[in-house]
């Protein structure tokens, strides 16, 4: 029995150390991917799911996901009229919180954007345009910008929900603005740095990536009806593609690969999958395919051994699908009840769907390979559309006003 208590000792204590010493800073993880390098977990979990550690409640309604960094866990909600950045511990317990200016209340009320980590600070745009910058271990604010006002930011029927992109000293944000669709501005102080005034569109609801290629550095995303590139260094507008769909509804994070940018969206829009053509400080894209098929609304998607994998949203005819990264081909679409969120770890994709229902799949290019499933608690309001974490051994789902701790490490 002695030895039985050291050991659970020791397995808590390996646990706590774990988690403690990995990091999830921003959006979809270190390099923006959606790809964790976590090894050592459950390749499969026993019924009823993994072991929950614990549950915060009172992070606010909200769909932000979780950046986790310096030992504490960040995200934001709805609570009462405020959009409200919180911090908690690696044991779910309240560390600080933060007010950004009023709650998104309209049309899926809630908060978007997950906080982005950078040399100890914290930096969030909320759903009305507000971008903060924040110490990460204390939440004394640094310098706040209401991008509406400064660049005349138009909003969006369901407000913005960019997660903040660092590239060196500046931080990138997609104000959406007439004379203003993309802006950097200086981490340290919020001074205006350059701006893209060449898009013209509104901003997309996604987040930007840096893309390094050829010996150039860009900054891609998708404005409300294009993808676009402009040049990191000054702001200038590289490539534009249109990509549109009926209601104006860019969601996804570009995927950047081996010199391609993906792009997908919904309403069977699909994806596109474009070839950078760099030459010096200039940049233009070729179309290598594009398949319908692939039209992942706002839950991401997974490239592992060639293939992509994602929900679809087929004009409200849920599925899955897989299909090749080189040629485009769709090598399988299954139906499902709904469609949900995806990350990935050590073999396998975790999938969230919008019904609280956790699934996890062995990657397989002929078939959706269910490997085990669980379903969250009740409680929280709403679809489950916050995307999954995977970091330090743990799984962490974020549904309205609750957050969830599982245990995942394999022993």
């Amino acid at each position: 029995m002695a030895g039985l208590r050291v050991a659970l000792l020791l397995g808590a204590v390996l646990a706590w150390a774990r988690s403690g010493a990995a990091e999830w800073p921003q959006f979809h993880g270190p390099r923006r991917d959606n790809m964790s390098t976590e090894t050592g977990l459950l390749e499969q979990w026993p019924e009823g799911g993994p072991t929950r550690l614990w549950t915060a409640k009172g992070i606010g309604h909200g769909f932000a996901s979780v950046a986790i960094a310096h030992g504490l866990i960040f995200t934001t909600g709805n609570v009462g009229k405020n959009t409200v950045i919180t911090a908690l511990d690696l044991h779910g317990k309240p560390a600080w919180t933060f007010a950004n200016g009023p709650a998104w209340t309209r049309e899926h009320p809630g908060s978007r954007s997950t906080p982005t980590l950078d040399g100890g600070h914290l930096y969030h745009k909320s759903p009305l345009g507000h971008l903060v910058c924040l110490e990460a271990k204390t939440g004394r604010k640094v310098w706040g910008v209401d991008t509406a006002e400064r660049f005349g930011a138009r909003q969006l029927k369901w407000a913005f929900g960019e997660s903040p992109l660092i590239d060196g000293d500046r931080v990138i944000v997609c104000p959406g603005g007439e004379e203003a669709g993309i802006v950097a501005l200086d981490k340290r102080t919020g001074k205006t740095v350059w701006v893209c005034a060449e898009t013209r569109h509104k901003a997309g609801y996604g987040s930007a990536i840096l893309v390094e290629h050829g010996g150039l550095r860009q900054i891609v995303v998708a404005t409300a009806q294009s993808l676009v590139g402009v040049r990191a260094a000054d702001g200038k507008l590289l490539w534009q593609i249109k990509h549109k769909t009926p209601y104006d509804e860019n969601i996804m994070m570009p995927l950047f690969h081996e010199g391609h940018v993906l792009f997908s969206t919904g309403h069977r829009v699909g994806a596109v999958r474009l070839k950078l053509n760099v030459q010096g400080q200039a940049c233009a894209v070729d179309v290598v395919w594009r398949n319908p098929d692939l039209d992942n609304h706002h839950g991401g998607l997974i490239l592992h051994g060639g293939h992509l994998y994602t929900y679809s949203h087929g004009k409200y005819k849920w599925g899955f699908t897989c299909a090749e990264w080189e040629s485009g081909k769709t090598t399988f679409r299954v139906r499902t009840p709904t469609k949900g969120a995806l990350t990935y770890a050590d073999g396998r994709i975790y999938a969230l769907d919008e019904r609280r229902g956790m699934r996890l799949l062995r990657p397989n290019t002929a078939k959706l390979d269910v490997v085990s499933e669980f379903e969250i608690p009740r409680g929280g309001k709403g679809p489950t559309w916050a995307h999954p974490v995977v970091c330090g051994g743990r799984l962490y789902i974020r549904h309205s006003d609750f957050l969830y701790a599982y245990d995942i490490a394999a022993r």
